[in-house]
């Protein structure tokens, strides 16, 4: 049986992580790349060797905010037939608090640097028979959030890209879309305090916080050819809070 390769960015990160598991146990082999915590994706591969060991799994270091990771991600990477974007920082502070180097930083790790990096590896994920693309947007792309502006414009940017990129590669068997979480218990979201999460809490319908897990479930759809017919789609997955 021939092998499916995705390259995970942001295998390092926890919804990256749970990600990774769940697209093992659908079959993949996958590169992981992480930008500085080798020692998470190193006892991860760990894991995933010992659980999948006709599976493939390769590690590669590159730095999302250094243009010179698009080339070294490039040739890092042979076969492939999908590409999931799970890399990313979060910023939160007022717009006039907020630096050129701030924003140029998230714009490059979100958006410019991704959108690059496609541009080089369209022609592998072209010579599938299919294959997909699925960004890890955010519910802050579509409807905005105080404190939050330049990552809500960068996420924004994100989800257009996105939508405009699956009409140019729908005739080459190429499908992108968006898994936008809401509020998910990750340490990213550690900063906000018990009495904010329970006023969050009451604004979501579901009346519970999403997992790191209901992410990767959605992701993994995506990637599969059940999903065969979605393509340029911003999914929510979000218990409701935003529709």
């Amino acid at each position: 049986m021939t092998k499916r390769f995705a390259l995970v960015l942001g295998a390092s990160g926890e919804i990256g992580q749970s990600i990774c598991r769940n697209l093992a146990e659908a079959g993949w082999s996958m590169y992981l790349h992480y930008a500085s915590n080798r020692a998470s994706v190193e006892t991860l591969i760990t894991e995933l060797n010992a659980s999948y060991p006709e599976q493939e799994f390769i590690v590669i270091q590159a730095d999302m905010s250094n243009p010179d990771c698009i080339e070294k991600i490039t040739d890092s990477v042979f076969t492939l037939q999908s590409v999931v974007f799970a890399q990313g920082h979060s910023l939160y502070k007022a717009l006039e608090d907020t630096s050129i180097e701030d924003i140029r930083l998230l714009f490059q790790v979100h958006v410019e640097h991704p959108m690059a990096l496609l541009g080089n590896l369209n022609r592998k994920l072209r010579k599938q028979t299919s294959s997909s693309v699925v960004f890890v947007g955010s519910i802050w792309g579509d409807t905005g959030a105080s404190y939050e502006v330049a990552y809500s414009a960068a996420k924004g940017a994100q989800h257009a890209f996105v939508k405009a990129y699956a009409k140019e590669v729908a005739l080459q068997r190429i499908r992108v879309n968006v898994v936008a979480p809401g509020f998910i218990d990750t340490k990213m979201n550690a900063y906000i305090e018990e009495e904010a999460r329970q006023l969050i809490m009451e604004e979501i319908p579901a009346g519970i916080l999403g997992s790191t897990q209901n992410i990767a479930d959605a992701v993994v759809f995506l990637t599969s050819e059940k999903a065969s017919y979605i393509t340029g789609q911003i999914i929510r997955v979000n218990g409701g809070w935003y529709i």
